[in-house]
């Protein structure tokens, strides 16, 4: 649905650091300090960490939710470097700029599954974004479109007709997946896709993700505290601790000839796994 080309990096982060500030706190809590990655075209990057690590952060300004830093608004803003975003500067940008980078990216929440509209069915919550851009868009396309979707992320299709809390954690959080992926876009941010998934199910869901993105030709951060999820669907891996970036490249690359201790710990637990 989005037809401008894209810039040769996707998302290009250059030194970017990310605060909050809050009435209640002295200064501001700089959640995120001095982070350089870029993401090209049809890549997905794997971004992991602990909780508390600053992903979720990062992805908010990536997906262009963080906002002019003031007082007690609890939203990030970026307070250093430059980060571009299809080619548009994140540091402050203006609402028609934001409008294109929202409409163009998809942005799936760590709670997605929380924020879904308890008073519309799951099939309206994902066509939710569609009618928002253009409420005369073809209904039965619309309809179409979710259904696709629904059943692509291994959830029955009843499920359009019911209520998001009908459904469990796992199952609402893929709906949330599919609302954004509903307006096709050329980027996606998923942070913790696979958050409340079962197991069994997790797996389904990740390969579903790559034959979309392969049919598509999307790129996408995959963000998660879970290694095993990251390593399974991204060819390349960032890795923050208390937002820095510590580590950035391949699987190989990273857990090699690890340096840091934080990184050497993945790569013991990648090797208990294997074993």
């Amino acid at each position: 649905m989005a037809s401008n080309p894209a810039p040769h990096e996707m998302v290009r982060a250059r030194d970017v650091s990310v605060h909050y500030r809050s009435n209640g706190l002295p200064s501001e809590v700089v959640a995120v300090r001095g982070v350089s990655l870029d993401v090209l075209p049809g890549e997905i990057l794997g971004l992991v960490g602990e909780s508390g690590a600053g992903k979720s952060t990062l992805a908010m300004a990536m997906a262009g939710e963080a906002g002019s830093g003031l007082p007690g608004s609890g939203v990030p803003s970026i307070c250093g470097g430059a980060l571009s975003v299809l080619g548009h500067e994140m540091r402050g940008i203006g609402v028609r700029d934001r409008d294109d980078v929202t409409l163009r990216v998809g942005f799936l929440r760590q709670d997605g599954a929380e924020r879904l509209n308890s008073t519309l069915t799951v099939g309206e919550n994902v066509a939710e974004p569609i009618f928002r851009r253009d409420r005369r868009f073809d209904p039965r396309e619309a309809q179409d479109a979710v259904a696709y979707l629904i059943d692509l992320l291994r959830l029955p299709l009843s499920a359009i007709e019911r209520m998001p809390w009908e459904l469990s954690s796992g199952q609402r959080q893929r709906v949330a997946l599919a609302r954004a992926l509903i307006l096709e876009p050329v980027l996606l941010i998923a942070d913790e896709p696979t958050r409340g998934v079962d197991i069994g199910v997790r797996d389904g869901v990740l390969e579903a993700l790559r034959d979309l993105r392969e049919e598509r030709d999307f790129s996408a951060i995959v963000i998660s505290s879970d290694l095993g999820v990251a390593t399974s669907i991204s060819s390349r891996l960032a890795v923050m601790q208390d937002g820095i970036l510590i580590g950035l490249g391949t699987v190989d690359e990273m857990f090699t000839d690890p340096q840091h201790p934080y990184l050497r710990g993945l790569a013991k637990a990648m090797q208990l796994v294997k074993s």
